[in-house]
């Protein structure tokens, strides 16, 4: 597993979710046994759980636009990495009943772990650090 392609991998994950891709279009960016996925309205363990949150969030968040920052790989081993990116993420929400969408945006800082599964790159734990919002976003 080459940087180039650990690389390759975090831009390919954030096109898919600006997209929003089917989630069986999403689920092969992520490791099969033992995904971790914390965000700050919770920790997601496996799958099943992705699958959920993943159908959850394509249905409240709309015009996502996520804009990498920086994107540092650190190899830990064979066929693994740790990986800390910085996302500027943007979208619109709308919470029932408000007559109004609100906007959101926030740099994101985040924490990876990567390994290599079927000879690709794949995220293994996934971890939301920090959120810093923009001048005029809306809270989560």
């Amino acid at each position: 597993m080459t940087e180039a392609e650990v690389r390759r991998l975090v831009q390919e994950w954030y096109d898919a979710l600006d997209r929003h891709d089917p989630v069986e279009k999403v689920i092969p960016f992520l490791a099969t046994e033992g995904l971790v996925m914390e965000f700050p309205e919770g920790t997601l363990n496996g799958l099943e759980d992705f699958r959920k949150w993943y159908d959850t969030v394509t249905h409240r968040f709309f015009d996502e636009i996520h804009e990498l920052k920086s994107v540092d790989v650190t190899p830990t081993g064979p066929g693994r990495a740790d990986v800390r990116v910085v996302v500027n993420w943007q979208a619109t929400i709308w919470d029932a009943p408000s007559p109004k969408s609100a906007w959101l945006g926030f740099d994101a800082t985040q924490t990876w772990s990567v390994t290599s599964e079927d000879g690709a790159p794949r995220i293994l734990t996934y971890v939301v650090e920090d959120l810093a919002p923009m001048p005029g976003s809306a809270s989560l």
